[in-house]
């Protein structure tokens, strides 16, 4: 049976080639074309499936990832240490982003000028941080619009970084209470066994709605369709380009790791997060990564990794708001002070939990512009190019979710070395038998799991 990853290769082939031939048909937003529609329903609803696994996944994988802390000696030394490299990278990153914008320059040249009505007021970001509260226990807000021909139609959504919140409360309030809180905790454990078993069969069809994600991407914007906001998208992937191939692998040599090993073991969640857009339904394929690939204990990595993946976004929290900010100032002719540059910083490293691992960094874009005043009006510029930009994104966030656990391993002395140093020959990280998969790696060499290895956490 063909492996996972080329699968993928061929679906993003043959969507390329579909949106093209349906681009050649004449298809646009305007005049749809059967081809086009086809190619947009099967990747919209492909993200769909995804998105519905979104905020039962979040709630039981953090209740049960801080449990599993209780799994893990010097549990409150490993979480400290994995929130401190969260913001180091997303610092890192930032900055790369930032220096990008400035020297690219994607935004000038344009002769646009600041809409009408635009004060230039300076925003705040006190309106995140009061995001955060959570106003029922779900995070469930509605809202009703009326229609061209006066009905209503109600529309429900969930605040995800509110659920967020909530599950943190509801983990650490369970692993305080210890073992009266075991059947509780158990139940979670289980409930979040049963979801990734439905979302692995989601992305067991990966391939077909890469198919359509691609060949809609390429269908409705083309190659030319980007207009000026070609060099934006280029500055973009420069930006993901040097975190991915250059700060990780210069992380990686200075903790001593191979970084041939990084480059082959971070690829199936590369690809994934890529053609997915969203590090939640990736994320049974990044916690993989990390212990299969990586070495990382199962009992940290099964905290770190669901962590990283509603709160670590180094593509779409850092590189892509820092550039899309000073792309906005460019494009509308609007100057930005150094405190402007230090304020980009701040949110993006404070507020990457805003993006709460869902498809595109829409919200953490709309948080950065707010709280710089620049126009809103560019959130609604960049949306044109959003899905293409938004692949690479999530792929470089994937990555450094399974990376920085990897990194905190090794100083702590619990990374399993011959894990991290095997052949990736063969490998398949979409077995049908999951327990067969993690258990087949332990045959001739020592188990990634803290709780199998006792000895190593203690390290």
């Amino acid at each position: 049976m063909t492996g996972f990853g080329p699968q993928i290769l061929a679906a993003l082939v043959v969507g390329l080639v579909l949106g093209l031939v349906a681009r050649s048909t004449g298809h646009s937003e305007e005049t749809p074309t059967g081809l086009g529609v086809t190619l947009q329903v099967i990747g919209s609803s492909y993200v769909s499936l995804l998105k519905t696994t979104v905020i039962p996944l979040v709630f039981f994988a953090v209740v049960a990832s801080i449990a599993n802390l209780a799994k893990v000696t010097n549990a409150a030394r490993l979480a400290a240490k994995t929130l401190l490299w969260f913001g180091i990278t997303s610092l890192i990153a930032v900055v790369v982003g930032l220096v990008i914008g400035a020297v690219m320059q994607p935004g000038v040249g344009t002769g646009q000028q600041a809409p009408e009505g635009y004060e230039g007021k300076t925003g705040s970001w006190w309106a995140f941080l009061q995001g955060l509260v959570p106003s029922n226990f779900l995070g469930l807000s509605a809202s009703t619009a009326a229609a061209e021909d006066g009905t209503l139609s109600t529309s429900v959504s969930f605040n995800v970084l509110q659920v967020l919140v909530i599950s943190i409360a509801v983990g650490v309030a369970a692993l305080k209470l210890g073992e009266r809180a075991r059947p509780f905790l158990d139940f979670s454990a289980s409930t979040l066994e049963v979801i990734q078993k439905v979302l692995w069969w989601i992305i067991r069809i990966a391939p077909i709605g890469t198919v359509g994600l691609i060949g809609n991407a390429v269908a409705s914007y083309g190659w030319d369709t980007m207009g000026t906001l070609a060099k934006f998208v280029v500055a973009i992937y420069v930006g993901l380009a040097v975190v991915l191939l250059v700060v990780y692998p210069v992380l990686v040599k200075a903790h001593g790791l191979s970084v041939r090993q990084y480059f082959t073991g971070m690829w199936p969640a590369f690809q994934l997060g890529f053609v997915s857009r969203s590090s939640i339904g990736t994320l049974p394929v990044t916690q993989r990564v990390a212990e299969r690939n990586f070495g990382v204990p199962r009992g940290y990595a099964s905290f770190a990794v669901p962590l990283g993946a509603t709160t670590k976004m180094d593509g779409c929290a850092a590189i892509y708001p820092a550039i899309a900010a000073l792309f906005v100032a460019q494009f509308f002719g609007l100057d930005l002070a150094w405190s402007d540059y230090l304020l980009v910083i701040v949110v993006s490293v404070l507020g990457s939990a805003a993006t709460a691992g869902t498809t595109g960094g829409v919200v953490m874009l709309t948080l950065t512009l707010s709280t710089l005043g620049l126009p809103l009006a560019g959130v609604g510029l960049l949306l044109a190019v959003d899905p293409i930009v938004d692949m690479g994104r999530t792929g470089v966030n994937v990555v450094g979710q399974a990376l920085v656990p990897a990194l905190v391993s090794k100083q702590e002395g619990i990374l399993d070395q011959d894990r991290y140093d095997a052949s990736r020959a063969g490998a398949n990280l979409l077995a049908d038998d999951e327990a067969d998969l993690l258990d087949a790696g332990h045959d001739g060499g020592a188990g990634t799991g803290a709780e199998r290895r006792p000895e190593a956490s203690r390290a």
